[in-house]
């Protein structure tokens, strides 16, 4: 004869508390006392008891779940994001749906669609400019969301985002205060709003400096690839620039290696730096001067603030927080002497 199969019941009776205690505890409520907690889950281990995700859903109409859509997986920026939001979703016992719409605006629609009955509430990256109201359109109205560096103004949803025009403003004012007049721009993705406002940055840090600056722009796509492809352009260029500012730092990396291939010393011929400080841009060498951006700061202010809309759906909005970033200065911008003459690359 088959054995039946343990219900909340038998956790209940095992642990010497009511069905609503359990309840409360395997769901993650705070109304319940920390050792009794660690009883019901002791309890609810030992008899390998599972509780039915769609039955605790319609119960307590709680899913105990935060979906996170993002429009990109790979590289160093999501990976700290997402350590960030991981962390505050541990620490409240909630699991994480995690979905990208790889870049594709035009996909959005259907993973924030795939989100619905899913999850309790809504982390959404979406950096496109010009597609706001489309985004608008698409979000659940009846799910509480939160925007992490989302060109959205109208007070609708909550934004965490980042001061990139200030960020760009300060980086590119180091290189000019160091003495850089030759400077090369590398930007990113074309209808990103975070790229667009730091090439707005070091346009305006530009146009406001005393004497006449060089500037050079050249594309990039927030990876190594089109860092390395922008070294290169600006290897084959008659001289090189004084300094090159990569939108981030992936790009800077990899127009990095593209100059160390080159044998072109990094700062003594040119100067360089990038954007973001990724954990990697301590190590390499030269050290890399950037932006300090909290990236894990974000998404824990970001998944807090949506925890609270979960729990206080009454309170009141807040319109959401931006961040300023911090000047890093490290060895690949450092001016000791005057630039080595062999910039000149004819």
């Amino acid at each position: 004869m088959a054995k039946s199969a343990i219900t909340i019941k038998d956790v209940a009776r095992e642990a010497n508390v009511s069905v609503a205690t359990v309840s409360r505890a395997l769901n993650g409520h705070d109304n319940v006392a920390e050792p009794v907690r660690q009883l019901v889950l002791e309890v609810a281990r030992r008899l390998r008891y599972t509780p039915h995700a769609a039955a605790r859903s319609l119960s307590s109409r709680s899913t105990q779940t935060v979906g996170v859509v993002l429009p990109d997986l790979y590289g160093e920026f999501f990976s700290e994001l997402m350590r960030g939001i991981d962390g505050v979703a541990s620490a409240h016992r909630r699991h994480l749906l995690v979905s990208s719409f790889h870049g594709e605006p035009q996909q959005q629609g259907s993973v924030l669609q795939a989100m619905r009955g899913r999850v309790d509430g809504l982390l959404v990256l979406s950096p496109y400019a010009g597609d706001a109201s489309a985004l608008l359109d698409q979000l659940p109205a009846d799910i509480p969301t939160v925007l992490i560096n989302t060109p959205i103004t109208d007070g609708s949803h909550p934004v965490f985002s980042i001061d990139d025009h200030a960020g760009a403003l300060a980086m590119t004012g180091h290189l000019l205060a160091q003495g850089y007049r030759s400077i090369a721009f590398i930007g990113g993705p074309e209808r990103n709003h975070d790229a667009r406002e730091r090439l707005r940055g070091f346009r305006d840090a530009l146009a406001a400096a005393p004497q006449a600056i060089e500037s050079i722009e050249l594309p990039g796509a927030f990876d190594e690839a089109s860092g390395y492809e922008a070294g290169r352009a600006l290897l084959a260029r008659p001289r090189l620039p004084e300094a090159v500012f990569a939108a981030n730092d992936m790009m800077a990396l990899g127009c990095l290696y593209a100059f160390q291939q080159a044998g072109v010393c990094v700062p003594g011929q040119v100067a360089l730096a990038g954007y973001d400080d990724i954990p990697l841009a301590r190590f390499v060498h030269p050290s890399l001067t950037t932006m300090q951006v909290s990236i894990a700061g974000l998404g824990e202010q970001a998944m807090s603030h949506l925890l609270q809309r979960i729990r206080e759906p009454g309170s009141q909005q807040t319109p959401g927080l931006m961040l300023v970033p911090s000047l890093v200065v490290r060895d690949s911008t450092a001016r000791t002497a005057p630039l080595d003459p062999a910039r000149d690359r004819g």
